[in-house]
């Protein structure tokens, strides 16, 4: 899914929901959460001019959507991952 809507050039914030309405719609799952980090060569290059500088952005779907509690638990288990 990711690659398929990754191909064409978009915005970050866009391209965040439509994978996880894809997944949300194929599935069927009771939730969906998608967290994007990504590094534009556009900040790099043109915009704030550091290098490393990433974009953070989440859709969450179902469940995610409307139980805070499996929202709060799944954004702190990926913070953990960093």
């Amino acid at each position: 899914v990711v690659d398929i809507v990754a191909r064409r050039p978009q915005l970050q914030e866009r391209m965040t929901c439509q994978i996880a309405d894809a997944i949300f719609a194929a599935l069927e799952p009771d939730g969906v959460a998608v967290v994007i980090e990504a590094e534009h060569l556009c900040m790099m290059m043109r915009g704030v001019k550091k290098p490393g500088t990433k974009v953070v952005t989440s859709a969450v779907r179902g469940t995610f959507r409307s139980r805070t509690v499996t929202r709060s638990e799944f954004l702190s288990l990926i913070a953990g991952r960093k």
